[in-house]
């Protein structure tokens, strides 16, 4: 079958119905996933500092290292939160913090090697592109080199975060302090030449256009067709509370959950190298999250037992285990647990 080329996709988001995408979407969705299993992970968000010299003025999470409530976890209060995880179940920590300024390539390794020493059951997906790129730069290796070490250490994958929309014109505007589109897509491309797989991401709803967004997925397409090193895509949409560029950019909208499911669709569309779509119920809700199963997602996330950034942000919704296999059971289709390589764990 022929692919959808950029015009094509710029047509069909805005000239097609929303059933229509939802349609055309769920179709790909079930060549894909015919089985009509739709997979959670348990795990936790575990954001182990949010100092931060980047400065984008759509977070509200981050702290100067000198403001009062900045932190960084010590090791053992990373252990006692991986502890919980475990005796729910969970699998995966997801390891994001800010890019403190002062720490470098030791700090890192350090940690990941006392977590699989002490916690050798769990998966460790961390670190965005962003921590990556900026890790190198302090400690003065290469990109590369920063990824190898961290995986000898036990780092498994890296999560797409930091991708926002990759338009440097908007990256400019929005985090003018971090890594291009270009640093972006390094990143992850050397993870997958040394056996390290991602997810990517997209963050719609700043000051982007619907060609960025296009092009944006033009870039995921590309470096797929070159590396299969991403195991899923995650788009969610700008929360806009406490946050800096609200401000500078009032004009800015909330954006509208049929904007949402539009960009979904076509997300499964585009991105025809890409298995897994993951819902956004984080930002969206969880009956928003359960209606993305139409739009061509196949995967719930996490119950996201501990998540800081975007409820900063003003999102606060809330899911565990049982709501997730509901939700999914209500769609007539199969729940299923499973790890952060998208094997299947156990099915309810």
């Amino acid at each position: 079958m022929k692919r959808l080329d950029k015009k094509e996709a710029l047509n069909l988001l805005k000239n097609s119905s929303l059933v229509e995408l939802g349609e055309r979407a769920y179709a790909k969705k079930l060549e894909l996933h015919p089985e009509k299993i739709t997979s959670f992970i348990v795990d936790r968000n575990i954001n182990y500092t949010n100092v931060c010299c980047i400065d984008c003025s759509f977070c509200a999470f981050y702290r100067h290292h000198k403001e009062d409530d900045a932190y960084i976890l010590s090791f053992e209060e990373i252990g006692k939160k991986i502890e919980e995880l475990e005796a729910i179940g969970g699998t995966q920590i997801l390891f994001q913090g800010g890019v403190h300024p002062k720490l470098k390539i030791e700090w890192y390794e350090n940690l990941v090697s006392w977590i699989k020493e002490h916690y050798p059951n769990i998966t460790i997906h961390g670190f965005s592109a962003v921590e990556i790129a900026y890790i190198a730069k302090a400690s003065k290796i290469s990109i590369t080199e920063v990824l190898q070490r961290l995986k000898d250490k036990g780092l498994f994958s890296i999560p797409g975060a930091g991708a926002e929309v990759l338009s440097d014109r908007v990256r400019k505007l929005i985090a003018p302090n971090k890594c291009d589109t270009a640093t972006w897509l390094e990143v992850h491309k050397n993870a997958h030449k040394i056996g390290m797989k991602s997810t990517a991401t997209m963050m719609f709803g700043t000051l982007e256009s619907d060609e960025e967004i296009i092009e944006h997925l033009e870039y995921l397409r590309n470096l797929q067709d070159e590396t299969q090193g991403f195991r899923a895509f995650i788009l969610w949409s700008f929360q806009s509370e406490n946050t800096k560029l609200i401000q500078d950019y009032p004009q800015i909208q909330k954006q509208s959950s049929n904007k949402y499911l539009r960009l979904l669709a076509i997300a499964r569309l585009y991105l025809d190298n890409f298995k897994n779509l993951q819902s956004s119920w984080v930002t969206q809700g969880s009956l928003i999250g359960q209606l993305a199963l139409k739009f061509g997602a196949n995967d719930l996330g996490s119950t996201m037992m501990e998540e800081n950034v975007v409820s900063a942000a003003g999102a606060s919704y809330k899911m565990n285990q049982d709501e997730m296999i509901r939700l999914i059971r209500n769609l007539g289709e199969v729940p299923a647990k499973r790890n952060t390589a998208y094997e299947i764990l156990e099915r309810f």
